[in-house]
């Protein structure tokens, strides 16, 4: 197994990617990875397309989720990985975060309007591949209605979390997200946690010990917008906290500029031998992989 490469953060148009569930195996299987998981926001509905497609074409397959959580401090987001066929519970959770997201989506449009940037959601609609819709949609509509240059421009200056037409929307609790990815069956992440500025190493040592009583059982170390001194942070920290380490791109496609699958911004490299920690772990405990 030595010297292969998989990717266990990745997104499709079930959520806000841009390449169908089945596209998105294809294009990893194109590029020789060994296996890939799809994490979308707050669906399960691209997991069986994809599945299906990984069985046709050969590249291992992992079953995900990914959920936000609110914190004191701000967002952080959360991966289930070897999701299970979803519970009535998981379900019922699943639904209230996306009426969340749809009540946030039309609240934004709101306020781009109320300063002269009309949309009608099936205006968005229209590229979001008629699946869920994302600040990433409404900022291709921006862009295609003139409003904006580029969908850069429309996050920077108006959906993005400093922008003038941002709007939070409702989030699990850690506790809530946690828990439920764990009483699932899945293995839970904390995603890409130095993605946020504000997050110190202290404040990252402080967040493992509180998620970890909750069920946290790894930590991405490895992704696209972490530095060889964050990840070794990251590597650190999972010694301590006695956490597996995981690893993915976060592709979204052409929604997501300069983020190939794989390689991320290019260097990116994630071992095998991370998917067989997690087997391994899981096995032990007679949890289906």
């Amino acid at each position: 197994m030595a010297g292969r490469i998989i990717d266990l953060h990745t997104h499709s148009r079930a959520s806000d990617g841009s390449d169908s569930p089945a596209a998105l195996v294809r294009r990893a299987a194109a590029k020789g990875l060994a296996a890939i998981a799809l994490t979308d926001h707050d669906t399960l509905a691209g997991l069986d397309e994809a599945e299906e497609e990984a069985a046709a074409t050969g590249i291992e397959f992992i079953r995900g989720i990914e959920l936000a959580v609110q914190d004191e401090f701000g967002e952080l987001h959360i991966l289930g990985l070897f999701m299970p066929e979803p519970s009535e519970r998981m379900l019922a959770a699943i639904d209230t975060l996306q009426r969340n997201r749809r009540s946030r989506n039309q609240a934004m449009l709101d306020v781009l309007a109320a300063m002269g940037m009309p949309m009608s959601m099936d205006e968005v609609r229209e590229h979001s591949g008629k699946v869920a819709i994302g600040r990433p949609h409404i900022a291709l509509a921006m862009k295609s209605k003139g409003y904006v240059p580029s969908r850069k421009e429309a996050f920077e200056r108006y959906i993005g979390w400093n922008g003038s037409a941002f709007v939070p929307r409702t989030l699990l609790s850690p506790s809530e997200a946690i828990r439920l990815l764990r009483d699932e069956g899945a293995t839970v992440v904390l995603a890409h946690p130095c993605l946020s500025k504000r997050m110190t190493p202290g404040r990252l040592d402080a967040v493992l010990t509180e998620f970890r009583q909750y069920g946290l059982r790894a930590i991405e170390a490895y992704h696209s917008s972490h530095d060889p001194e964050q990840v070794r942070l990251c590597i650190a920290l999972a010694d301590k906290h006695d956490l597996l380490l995981t690893g993915g791109s976060d592709y979204h496609g052409s929604n997501k500029d300069g983020i190939a699958l794989g390689a991320g911004t290019g260097q990116l490299r994630v071992p095998y031998i991370l998917l067989e920690k997690l087997r391994e772990y899981r096995r032990s405990r007679g949890l289906p992989l």
